[in-house]
């Protein structure tokens, strides 16, 4: 088991079953899904046919999975508030969508893609690592769910969904969470963390398997006028690499101001185009909650 830390980002919540709280799982439409590789996704599969789709603006969810001092503060002048800026312009220009006039007060749909933990463990600990595996490698997941809205957000959003004509909202969030680090090959020659959809960055090889990877990510979900989701998402787009003697008490590295304004730059070499990382990220969650495929070839 993964010793406790500060800056250990994990699951904030587990599954509940017959819980009519906000924030359970329990009937918010797309079941917890365990997922060992990208990509991450989980619901229904849907058209461009089903419906007139609107959008909120992308939130950034600070301490969404741990405390919120070991996240970057996200307030005006902070890198984080200009990536979100810069999002959501890139969205609106995307034209799959149409942005709602108004927010809707509550608690949205929070989708929660990280680790998996131990069942009964504690809620900030990933799972242990099957040391029976050739390797480490196998049976080692991630735990892709989502939360129930509030009563008073749904009702909001149903009537600016009405008054927008769309059948269907789109919510996107920027947040920090754990991945898992695996080895690569039969001899166990490279280290890696998968973060998406057909993106996978190498890690160094002395990094600790026994420690998650800390990762900026943006998660979505397509949910109906009801508050229940449709389809649910998660793509990665910045890995903060731990040191080695860090990892070796158990420790992670935060993501820090300095690596959220790198990612603002940062660029798919392995793209046509070589576009922008959190761009090529944010086109891949848009296609695949809103049936537009079309959207992650530009």
């Amino acid at each position: 088991m993964h010793a406790r830390t500060t800056s250990l980002v994990l699951l904030a919540a587990a599954v509940v079953t017959g819980c009519a709280t906000t924030g359970a799982t329990y009937k918010s439409g797309v079941g917890d899904k365990l997922l060992e590789h990208a990509p991450f996704y989980a619901g229904a599969r849907v058209t461009r046919d089903s419906g007139r789709v609107a959008h909120l603006p992308v939130a950034y969810q600070r301490g969404g999975m741990q405390a919120p001092i070991f996240d970057p503060e996200g307030g005006s002048g902070t890198p984080v508030a200009a990536l979100l800026a810069e999002m959501n312009a890139y969205l609106d220009s995307l034209g799959v969508t149409t942005r709602l006039a108004a927010v809707p007060r509550g608690t949205p749909p929070d989708v929660r893609f990280s680790c998996e933990t131990d069942p009964g463990g504690p809620s900030d600990e990933c799972r242990a690592r099957d040391e029976s595996k050739a390797l480490g490698r196998g049976q080692e997941y991630m735990l892709l769910a989502v939360g129930r809205p509030s009563q008073d957000w749904i009702a909001e959003a149903a009537a600016a969904m009405q008054r927008a004509g769309a059948s269907r909202a789109l919510l996107l969030s920027l947040e920090v969470a754990n991945y898992l680090p695996r080895q690569k090959g039969w001899l166990g020659g490279k280290k890696e963390v998968e973060l998406g959809t057909g993106y996978t960055v190498g890690i160094p090889w002395l990094t600790s398997l026994e420690t998650p990877i800390t990762v900026l990510q943006l998660t979505g979900a397509l949910v109906e006028r009801d508050g229940r989701a449709v389809r649910i998402g998660a793509e990665g787009m910045l890995a903060r690499r731990t040191p080695l003697l860090v990892s070796s008490i158990g420790a992670q590295a935060m993501i820090s101001d300095e690596d959220v304004q790198r990612l603002r730059t940062a660029r798919r070499d392995d793209l046509p185009g070589t576009p922008l990382v959190w761009q090529a990220a944010m086109r891949q969650l848009v296609a695949e909650l809103t049936g537009a495929p079309e959207v992650a070839a530009r």
